[in-house]
């Protein structure tokens, strides 16, 4: 299995990597837009409305119609926008659809969250297959803007996430359930610790003012050097705030794996599981960051 894992990895890394590097942007925007399809693929299957019951599981099958239509919906949406011109909209212009799209996740993983997996299983199954396939595209959008704004930029949001996963992961096998005896989300995903949690937020902390300080000015290139310009409080709060999204984006993927009975979105990505599994602490941290980066002038001034 860790073999697979590797293997796995660098052949991601061998994609991503040099789309990301890229000079212009074009690549890396085509990357992810096979990978949201891709997610949006795994959404279909997982979100079918075949299965409208938990006693009637689903049956996965690589023909799923709704999977395949869900990838197509992904793919048109995201080309649509691309064509149309929407990666070269200012920040600004856009700053109110981050905005609405920030509030949706913040509200919509508090809700589910609170509730529990029961209440996942009682939304009507073309609603979450619209608002799962919304999701995917409006972070692909985020994304592709964030790469436009520069490779330091998009790295910041990237790594915020990455750190997060990080830490958390060392902290929680050192520490797990030593200090804090009640599990993070234990009907959810029993593994989690709130040591764990708390460790990834330090860690995310700690990078963030690492690299705020030497991204300080008045034309930073980073999320963070851009959130210092409202000020280091302001800063810290949002960092706090995203790295704290990123662990309800993982809590929401596996309360909607445990409502239909799965382990893992796919098995696309061999040793790892499907590209949902990757992805899910991006997909509120992406508009929330375009969000946090589209008001931060205002703030500044």
């Amino acid at each position: 299995m860790l073999k697979q894992r590797v293997i796995t990895a660098l052949a991601l890394l061998a994609v991503l990597l040099p789309a990301l590097f890229y000079p212009q942007p074009l690549f890396f925007d085509a990357v992810m837009l096979v990978m949201m399809v891709a997610a949006a693929w795994e959404w279909g299957r997982l979100n079918s409305p075949a299965s409208t019951h938990p006693s009637h599981p689903l049956t996965f099958s690589a023909f799923s119609v709704t999977a395949w239509l869900g990838a197509l919906l992904c793919a048109v949406g995201c080309l649509a926008i691309w064509a149309a011109g929407g990666l070269e909209i200012p920040l600004s212009d856009l700053r109110w659809w981050w905005t609405g799209a920030g509030v949706f996740w913040v509200v919509a993983s508090v809700f589910l969250l609170a509730q529990g997996v029961s209440v996942w299983q009682a939304i009507h199954p073309w609603l979450r297959l619209v608002l799962g396939w919304l999701a995917l595209l409006t972070a692909w959008w985020a994304a592709a803007q964030a790469r436009g704004m520069g490779i330091e930029f998009l790295l910041s949001v990237l790594t915020l996430v990455w750190m997060a996963d990080i830490a958390a992961y060392f902290f929680g096998r050192a520490l797990g359930g030593r200090m804090i005896q009640r599990k993070l989300a234990v009907r959810i995903s029993p593994g989690k610790s709130w040591e764990g949690a708390l460790g990834g937020l330090f860690g995310v902390v700690l990078m963030a003012v690492v690299w705020g300080h030497f991204d300080s000015g008045s034309a930073p290139h980073s999320l963070y050097g851009r959130l210092t310009l409202a000020g280091w409080p302001f800063a810290l709060v949002s960092v706090l705030f995203l790295g704290g999204m990123s662990v309800a984006g993982d809590l929401v993927e596996s309360l909607i794996k445990r409502a239909v009975g799965v382990k893992d979105s796919s098995g696309l990505l061999p040793g790892h599981g499907g590209v949902l599994d990757r992805i899910d602490a991006l997909l509120p941290v992406l508009p929330l960051s375009m969000m946090l980066a589209a008001w931060v002038s205002p703030l500044a001034a």
